[in-house]
Parts: C-alpha cells; structure tokens; sequence
C-alpha cells in the first residue's frame, strides 16, 4: 500500500544549539529543533533532508533526541520526529583539477552511524568540518564512491545556477566530465529553472528530477518539494523512488515558475540590468562588457534534443505563502490555525473555505499563486522575480 509524501530535501541549518554558526548566511533561529518543528507542525512535510548533518555539533543534538526519546531509527533508514522522517546529509563543494568552477553536491546517508563514518572521514579532506558547504579537497568520483560505499545518495545541487553548481560553470558540456554518471541518484533543478526548461537535455534522461527548498530561513522551508509515493517513510523508500523501483518515484514537482528565480535572465555584472541580446559585446545601459550568463541561456546552449525521450511527472508552478502580496505572518498564522499545515492550505483546501477565514480577495489571490496563475516580472543576477501586482 502506497502513500503520498511531501518531501523538501535540502533544508540547511544556520545555529546549533550552542549559538556556534554552521551555514553562516542562515537565519540564526534555523536550529535543528526548530526545523523538525516547523516541519512537521507547521509546514505538513512528511520528509526533510536537512544536509549540514556532517557537522559534529548537530551530530550532537542528533544523538541528543534520540537519547530523550523525541526521535527514533527507522528499520529502512532515516529519523522519525512527530510526523517528519528526517534523512541526514551534508552539502559538499568540489572544485578538483577536472572542474572549470566549483560545484555543489549533497550526499545522503541511511542512519546517524554512517553520517557520523562520513563526516570522519570528510574532516580529514576539508578545512572546517563544523560550517556547511565546504570545499573538499579530493576529487568527484572519489567523492561518490565514499558516499555510495556508505549506502548514500549522491545528487548534483542546484544544477543550472550561475555559481557553484555542475551546469552554471563546473563542466563545459557534460557531467561525465567531472562525476561517474552511474554513481548519480538525482539531479536537483534549482530555483530559476524547471523541467520543461531542460528537456531537451539528453544526459539526463537517466535521473529523475528532484526540487527543493534550499532554506536559509524557517519561512523558506517547502518552497519548493516534491509529492512522492512511497511505501513508508524512510531512506530506502526515497532511494527506491529516485530509482523509480516497483511503484515508488516522484509524482509532482513544486516550485516557484523559473521567471521568479534570482538566476533566470542573464544580467550585466556591473550595473545589474537585465540583457536580453542573445550575444552582446557591451552592455546598453552602462557599456561594461561583463555579464552573468542566466539560466535560460545556459540551458539553451546545453539542449541537444528538441523531443524528450523520458515521460516525467508534471511540474507545478505554485508560490509560496509568503511570496504572495497581501499575506503576512499573521495572514499565514491564522491560516495555520483554521486548516493546520501549509501542504494542507496548498493541496487540500477549497477557495470556499479560504474565503471563510481570509477576505475573498486575498483568498482569490492565494488561489491563483497556488495554481501559478498570478503575472510575474522576471528576476536575474541574483535578484528574485516579482508578484506584479498591477
């Protein structure tokens, strides 16, 4: 018997418990605890992989709830807290002889005595073993091979991003450049782009597409998940879907449309203005002839196919509460109360019952941002697109 799971799988932490910073540019309130909280009390998600668990201190606090009983192994793998199965991983920078810019990868492991093996293991190829997304100083595939004989899951993140990512400048053309192509799980799509983008990819018909959040703050948690369908909630179910083994696999993607993405268009890289020539030798508005190519360009040179070979599930384009104009923190708070999670309030409620707890205008707007049907002005350069209001 199958079920429906709502899985956001890269989530990062910003403090331990301690203070002591583990993603720097994370929100300080981004502990562990708060996470599992509002993952499963507030968001409705049913499995998270939070990917600074190679830190030793968040080991720590791992090991902290299971000894109180707030958290217990699950046979297949993973962590169970209240309602939220958590998969421990670890976001990893490679930059080794083979690469043209540095890329970010995630790896992921079946219980907190294989992370624990790893992050032994890492600590003695990166400088700082308790900050997140360190550069690690092997080489790709020696990277995959420790993750896959630790029993992990290995995926590209972000992949189309303009900076540290495999597609934005670590490979010229291809991912064999730099990784074994067999010893990949998945491919993370990133914000500024979607599937319908990067069908016409061929060297990723093999690897099913996963879209998550990349949390810097609790608010962004679920910003974009996917809906999956597992047997149970746990490590080797998700290994299985990745796989697409005997029923599991991903069922929809959500996210933000890719025009929302800070990284979509490309930009000038001095004065930030977006450049729609398809090859300019100087800017227009400012005449500086630096750009940072966008995703939608970088996708286009990468496209070798005009028709997809691989049927793949939709992906929807929804905006999350709070990028919706008009809904606050309160907006949301009382949202929460009358229908208890956001995946509720996203999937399941009707604009009936909305409009009985918010103004029907407001209801009628987050109605539309859910289906992603509200107009939007295109981001770049590292700016988020908009909600036009008009």
């Amino acid at each position: 018997m199958f079920q429906t799971v709502y899985a956001d799988l890269h989530i990062h932490i910003g403090r331990t418990k301690s203070g002591k910073p583990v993603k720097i540019t994370g929100s300080k309130s981004l502990t562990l605890k708060n996470i599992l909280d509002t993952a499963s009390k507030r968001k409705g998600l049913d499995l998270i992989g939070i990917i600074d668990c190679h830190s030793p201190e968040v080991i720590q606090e791992i090991e902290e709830l299971l000894e109180q009983g707030k958290m217990y192994e699950l046979q297949g793998g993973g962590l169970r807290y209240e309602s939220t199965t958590l998969i421990p991983g670890s976001e990893i920078e490679i930059y080794d002889e083979n690469c043209h810019g540095p890329i970010h990868v995630l790896a992921y492991f079946p219980t907190l005595e294989k992370m624990k093996h790893f992050s032994k293991w890492m600590s003695n190829e990166l400088k700082n073993i308790h900050l997140s997304s360190q550069r690690i100083y092997c080489d790709g595939r020696t990277l995959q091979r420790k993750v896959y004989e630790l029993g992990g899951i290995f995926i590209p993140a972000h992949v189309f991003t303009p900076f540290k990512s495999l597609y934005g400048k670590g490979v010229k053309r291809s991912l064999a450049e730099v990784f074994d192509p067999n010893l990949i799980d998945g491919i993370e799509l990133g914000l500024s782009s979607d599937t319908y983008m990067v069908n016409g990819i061929s060297e990723l018909d093999p690897y099913t597409f996963v879209t998550n959040s990349d949390a810097h703050s609790l608010g962004k948690l679920a910003r974009e998940y996917q809906k999956m369908q597992l047997a149970e909630i746990s490590f080797q179910e998700l290994k299985m879907a990745l796989h697409e083994k005997e029923g599991r696999g991903v069922l929809a993607n959500y996210g933000l449309n890719p025009l929302l993405g800070k990284y979509h268009e490309s930009v000038c890289a001095n004065c930030g203005e977006q450049v729609v020539e398809e090859n300019p030798l100087m800017c227009p508005y400012c005449g500086k002839s630096q750009f940072i190519k966008g995703v939608a360009k970088r996708i286009k040179e990468l496209s070798d196919v005009t028709k997809p070979t691989r049927k793949r599930p939709p992906y929807i384009h929804q905006i999350p509460l709070d990028f919706i104009p008009g809904i606050g923190p309160k907006t949301i708070d009382k949202l929460i109360d009358a229908f208890g999670t956001e995946m509720n309030i996203l999937h399941e409620i009707s604009l009936e019952d909305l409009e009985q707890v918010i103004p029907s205008k407001l209801a009628n707007t987050l109605h539309l941002a859910r289906s992603g049907k509200l107009a939007i002005t295109v981001g770049g350069g590292g700016i988020y697109g908009k909600i036009d209001q008009s």
